[in-house]
């Protein structure tokens, strides 16, 4: 009978053993188990030491944490008292402001201190350039004839 090769795939005739040995392995637990947790000395002591700085780092991270959310809770009630000392500041000064009769202080600065009114070469107007201030207008602003 005639035998046909095809592809390289084809079977060694004659070459082939028979059987092929194969290793068995055995396994045994207990050694398998003692091989499995076995480290060494200085193994454990770097994962100890690694875990030391790992928790150390964190309780650091933790505490840095606290700080800033304590430091933006103090900020805030700063802002807080902040904001009602200056309304309170302004009322204050509103107050004074209101109490002030305005008809006594002109007849005081000119019958007791010989003050005057103003000369047209005496009044010089200029301005800040930037316009960074502010001015509270707390009453109408009298309209003056130009001139």
């Amino acid at each position: 009978m005639a035998q046909y090769v095809r592809g390289n795939a084809a079977r060694q005739l004659n070459n082939a053993p028979a059987y092929e040995r194969r290793r068995v392995h055995v396994h045994d637990p207990l050694h398998q188990h003692r091989r499995r947790h076995h480290m060494s000395l200085g193994y454990l002591l770097f994962l100890s030491l690694a875990m030391v700085l790992m928790v150390g780092t964190l309780a650091w991270y933790i505490s840095l944490q606290s700080q800033i959310t304590n430091s933006v809770k103090n900020i805030a009630t700063l802002e807080s008292q902040l904001n009602n000392l200056k309304q309170d500041n302004d009322e204050a000064y509103n107050r004074a402001n209101g109490n002030v009769d305005l008809e006594e202080v002109k007849r005081i600065a000119i019958q007791e201190y010989g003050m005057t009114y103003a000369t047209d070469g005496q009044i010089v107007t200029y301005s800040d350039g930037g316009g960074n201030d502010y001015v509270r207008q707390i009453a109408p602003i009298p309209q003056t004839e130009s001139k």
